[in-house]
């Protein structure tokens, strides 16, 4: 029986690729289901064998624990270099769409209060 391993959703195609190649190069039989056009199934990769389930999650938690790391050691350098994507600095290089953002969120939040201001008096 097919056991889930690795689930697609909001998982940038450059990780999922990474995560094929790992599978491939460890020789877990694997293959991938879709999530369909409404989104309704499941978007992931599921190992044939669930006795290789152990292994695989293993190969799959060091990989993931290596990402982690490298990712937090691009974030480290881009904050010495001060490039680290703050809120100063993108109000600096998008004012419009911080604005827009602003904005719609205010609208938001009046709109689902509204109601409830009005019953204060």
């Amino acid at each position: 029986m097919a056991t889930l391993l690795f689930r697609l959703d909001n998982v940038p195609e450059e990780e999922a690729d990474e995560v094929r190649r790992l599978l491939e190069q460890h020789g877990f039989d694997t293959f991938e289901s879709r999530a369909g056009f409404w989104g309704l199934g499941v978007a992931a990769i599921w190992l044939r064998d669930k006795g290789d389930y152990e292994a695989a999650r293993e190969a799959l938690d060091t990989y993931q624990q290596g990402l982690a790391e490298r990712v937090r050691e691009e974030r480290d350098a881009l904050a010495e270099r001060g490039e680290a994507p703050t809120l100063r600095r993108r109000l600096r290089h998008h004012p419009v769409r911080v604005l827009l953002v602003v904005l719609a969120l205010s609208g938001v939040l009046t709109l689902t209060l509204l109601p409830f201001l009005g019953l204060i008096n």
